[in-house]
């Protein structure tokens, strides 16, 4: 159990996220902006729901306010450092030290008190230590992908670009911070097995001190909906045919060109299928624009052009319907820490195909909660993707039961609730416990 000076007050909570933009509504899709800023974001407003004050630091830069009120226990502070340009999550790192300064004096300036700090990826992890240890309160930290896992992946995937790796990702300084950060704070949370595995075989974490909770979903925003509901929401969003769905920010690890691959297997055997990639956000800088003009470049070669509908960003209140309406999505990354999406489109009940790489496939039943397939084997993934299109049964199965799964294990309510209890050293719920991750295949159901 970890404890923490008792206060008169409501209960505070520090999460701190310190790349991207982090904001009450953020610009999802813009650069280090995604999956991570959602989880930090649900788990912020149900620890606020739980009875906690809960306070969001990141870092202030451009024309960003001091502070976002997100609800009304829930609020984003911004502390400045590294002047007012953008940088990237992998550099970020070496200008915390005026940003812990700056927000200790922010804290102090306010009188703050808090039972813990919650950090997001390594940078936040480098800073969420330092107000730990200033503060004298726990630090638990969340690292969301791990630096020895992506390194291993890349130079497996891309050989021919391993002398570049360095520069753009800089894995020796991440790694470095990761081994000492590790041993340092009192908890660390993995979000999926593999996460869990590695840090203790790896990184040789004690296993006592490596918890596993899984990201979220928002039960009340992501559900099925009627048969008539979802026609209606093809009609609107202009879904013609089998429509294969994929959504994210452009980033290479996502896997969309080995998505076109298995595509083009399916494609010559489903005449009405269609893939739809509303992939990017609002704002594209130069390597994410490349990106996708590689996908087009690919599209074409391939003769795809009438069959692929590059959609560009969905705004996140559109997200819900993009899922109800599309009949598969895809989750095609080349390595995936977890994989939030495919959660989200489980949970709206559409028939999900999921990456052996990493993220949630061992915790799904094969052919009852979702598919799983190679993306690096373009015949794999393809003939993956045909089943749910092509036999009903399977589809409904998948439809279903998936909706299921999600609801009893990925709620944002019960992560929550799992980390207050580590924190205060109570049991875990037996529905949300390790357990069950590996099921085995003949569950029934």
């Amino acid at each position: 159990m970890i404890t923490s000076p008792d206060t008169a007050e409501t209960p505070r909570i520090a999460l701190v996220s310190t790349h991207g933009y982090v904001a009450a509504n953020p610009p999802l899709g813009a650069a280090d902006t995604g999956g991570q800023v959602v989880y930090v974001l649900e788990l912020a407003k149900k620890l606020g729901q739980l009875g906690h004050k809960v306070d969001i630091y990141t870092r202030r830069f451009e024309d960003q306010p001091e502070i976002d009120i997100v609800d009304d226990n829930c609020r984003v502070i911004r502390i400045p450092c590294g002047g007012r340009d953008f940088i990237p999550k992998e550099y970020l790192h070496r200008h915390l030290k005026e940003w812990n300064e700056k927000a200790l004096r922010f804290i102090k300036q306010h009188g703050l008190h808090y039972l813990f700090v919650n950090s997001h990826y390594w940078d936040a992890g480098v800073a969420g230590q330092r107000l730990s240890e200033a503060l004298t309160i726990p630090h638990i930290h969340t690292p969301h992908s791990l630096g020895l896992w992506k390194k291993r992946q890349m130079e497996t995937d891309y050989p021919e670009r391993a002398d570049r790796f360095e520069a753009e990702f800089n894995f020796k300084e991440r790694i470095q911070h990761e081994l000492i950060l590790y041993r340092t704070c009192q908890l660390v949370i993995a979000t999926t097995p593999i996460q869990l595995d590695m840090l203790v075989d790896d990184y040789n974490v004690a296993r006592h001190r490596v918890h596993m909770i899984p990201p979220g979903y928002d039960d009340n925003r992501f559900y099925p909906v009627s048969g008539a509901s979802r026609q209606m929401l093809r009609q609107r969003l202009g879904f013609e045919g089998q429509v294969v769905l994929a959504l994210g920010r452009l980033a290479t690890n996502k896997g969309y060109d080995l998505l076109v691959d298995g595509f083009s297997v399916l494609a010559a055997r489903l005449p009405e299928a269609r893939l739809r990639l509303a992939v990017g956000g609002e704002n594209m800088d130069e390597q994410e624009s490349g990106l996708l003009a590689q996908l087009k470049e690919q599209v074409h070669a391939l003769g795809l052009e009438d069959r692929v509908d590059f959609t560009g960003f969905v705004p996140d209140e559109d997200l819900p319907d993009y899922y109800r309406a599309a009949d598969l999505f895809v989750l095609s990354s080349r390595y995936e820490p977890f994989g939030m999406t495919a959660i989200e489109a489980m949970a709206c009940g559409t028939p999900t195909v999921v990456t052996i790489h990493g993220g949630l496939f061992r915790a799904v039943s094969y052919g009852r909660h979702a598919l799983y397939a190679d993306p690096f084997d373009r015949e794999d993934l393809g003939i993956t993707m045909m089943k749910p299109l092509k036999h009903p049964r399977l589809n409904g199965r998948l439809s279903r039961m998936g909706a299921h799964k999600a609801r009893s294990l990925f709620t944002w309510t019960g992560i929550a609730q799992q980390l207050v209890a580590l924190v205060e050293g109570r049991a875990v719920s037996p529905a949300l416990d390790d357990t069950d991750w590996d099921e085995p295949w003949n569950d029934g159901d």
